[in-house]
């Protein structure tokens, strides 16, 4: 059985989002507990596998990141997410922190869209105009976090008129009982939930090749 978003034909995009030392690397603080529920998850093993599977199907991989300026001009403390990356100082450009994680380094051939503001990847970013010039229709999103970037991802690209998929092995929140609100209550309305394993039988199905 095809999975919405995912039948044969489909062009796809993986978003990778904010997969970076900051969120996911234990030798960072700031983000303890989210990178503990990644690291038990193990997301960077799924993502990447995902990622590969992508490459040789020829679909788009975009890495989404947020660095701030040393200074911190552009990024603006509006809700207390924003306001505690400020103050914490971690995800600043040069710093180890704001680095993508070594487990999922870009390949040549992948998309990293870089923002100062927001908590979406498509917020004050190019993000959507690189979409439609590979005439992708479907999203599919992993990463963190289940708290807001994972369902704030789904939304915005909902709102632009594409179809989102997560597999959920391949996300994670900053606990378990967040993360599974979060997917039964609010991504499944948003996006087809689903496995890597059954992503990864999409994308190398051969009505696919």
């Amino acid at each position: 059985m095809a999975i919405r978003g995912l039948e044969p034909d489909r062009r796809v995009a993986l978003i990778i989002n904010e997969c970076q030392n900051a969120m996911l690397d234990l030798n960072f603080e700031g983000n303890l507990e989210l990178a503990q529920q990644a690291t038990e998850r193990k997301i960077t093993e799924q993502i990447a596998t995902l990622a590969d599977a992508c490459c040789r199907a020829g679909a788009l991989v975009v890495h989404s990141t947020i660095v701030l300026r040393k200074d911190g001009l552009g990024t603006t403390p509006s809700c207390l997410l924003l306001g505690s990356l400020l103050k914490q100082g971690n995800c600043v450009e040069g710093n180890r922190a704001a680095e993508i994680h070594q487990d999922l380094t870009p390949r040549p051939e992948d998309y990293v869209s870089q923002r100062r503001h927001g908590l979406t990847p498509f917020h004050g970013t190019e993000l959507e105009s690189v979409l439609r010039q590979r005439e992708v229709q479907t999203v599919i999103v992993a990463g963190v976090s289940t708290n807001i970037g994972v369902p704030g991802t789904c939304l915005e690209a909902i709102n632009r008129g594409f179809t989102a998929a997560v597999p959920e092995d391949a996300i994670a929140g900053s606990s378990p009982d967040i993360h599974d609100f979060q997917v039964l209550n609010i991504i499944r309305l948003l996006a087809t939930v689903t496995t890597t394993a059954d992503v990864l039988a999409a994308l190398l199905s051969p009505a696919n090749a």
